[in-house]
This record gives C-alpha cells, structure tokens and sequence, in this order.
C-alpha cells in the first residue's frame, strides 16, 4: 500500500474481533479486517478470502501421520479454542458439537500460538488457519503436525469490514482491491480469494 499511495498513514491496531468491531461502532477504527460473519446492521462488509483452517496435533499423537483428516477421526477428540472474543470459537465450537468432539474450554488460548504450544503439550488438538501456520509452523522443525481437513474444505472467511455512515467507501474499496492482489501473488494456492 505505501508503494502505490506513498502519502497514506495507517494506524494499525492487533486485537480480538469483538474488541475492534466495537471499536469500529464508536469511530475508533475506519475500518477492520477480520474474520467473517460480524454481526452488526450498521456495517458493510466486503469479501476477502477463504482461508483454510489445519488440524494441528502433536507430533506424537496417532494423526500426526495421516494424509487428510475427517469428522470420524475426531470424535472423542477434546479440541482447544480461542476464547469466546474471537469469531473462530464459535465456528470451532460448532464444529465439536457436530462431529462429536469435546471443546476444552477450561484450556482456552488467548492466541494462536498458545492454542499451538498447548497442542504440542499433548492437551487437546486444534485448528489453525494457513497463513499462521505457513509462518509460524515449519516441517522440518515445528512442534506440531499438520493435518489436512475435509480435503481443503474447511475455511474461516476474512473480510474487511467498515461503518455504513462512513463517507469514504471508495478508499476502503481500493483497499480491498490490494488486499485481493497481495494475496492472489503472495499466498496463491494457500488462500482462496473472493471478488
């Protein structure tokens, strides 16, 4: 973005989902990127991508090995969750109650590498989406295995999401624009991009 509009200044701000919608809401935040649905009538949101969601198990759990994995490999499995602040709990927690899975909630992570180290602990399985574990989850030296799931079918949607009084949808669609580009160059065959 600095390369194509030099003289744009952004403030970026890390935090829950639910954190930076309210923050958006108030008029703390132009806008957000997060994962999708948001649930509020007072915002537009435009569709980004499709970012696939990986088991990840310890290395010596018995799916360490598998190729793919499916519902029935997770029955009885006890699954480790974000807290309830972030959107992926509630599609992992749906996930659990559909395949038969036991959702830990009294282990849940406050980040994605917790969720990780707890994994590689051997205190449940987890999900983690792509572009976290192609940065932060090496094969040769990760402390945790990755599984395909649902043969590439399980995603969490990413969006980007900004207050309909606002009066610069415009920018916010250039933004977008670039997000889409950056993606489909960088991260081809890891994410799926949405127009």
């Amino acid at each position: 973005m600095h390369v194509a509009y030099p003289e744009l200044r952004l403030l970026i701000r890390d935090g829950a989902p639910s954190e930076l919608l309210e923050g958006l809401l108030k008029g703390e935040h132009d806008l957000i990127l997060t994962q999708l649905p948001v649930h509020s009538t007072d915002v537009e949101v435009v569709r980004l991508m499709r970012e696939p969601l990986l088991l990840a198990v310890a290395l010596d759990h018995p799916l360490a090995g598998k190729s793919q994995a499916v519902d029935k490999d997770l029955r009885g499995e006890s699954i480790l969750v974000l807290s309830n602040r972030f959107t992926l709990h509630t599609q992992i927690a749906q996930l659990s109650q559909d395949i038969g899975a036991s959702l830990r909630s009294e282990y849940e992570g406050t980040s994605l590498d917790a969720l990780r180290q707890m994994t590689a602990m051997n205190m449940g399985v987890t999900f983690l989406p792509a572009l976290y574990a192609r940065s932060e989850v090496t094969n040769s030296a990760g402390d945790v295995a990755l599984v395909p799931y649902r043969e590439g079918h399980f995603f969490r949607h990413i969006g980007l999401v900004s207050r309909k009084a606002s009066g610069d949808q415009k920018s916010f669609k250039i933004m977008a624009d670039l997000i889409r580009s950056v993606a489909k160059k960088r991260f081809k065959g890891l994410v799926h991009v949405e127009a």
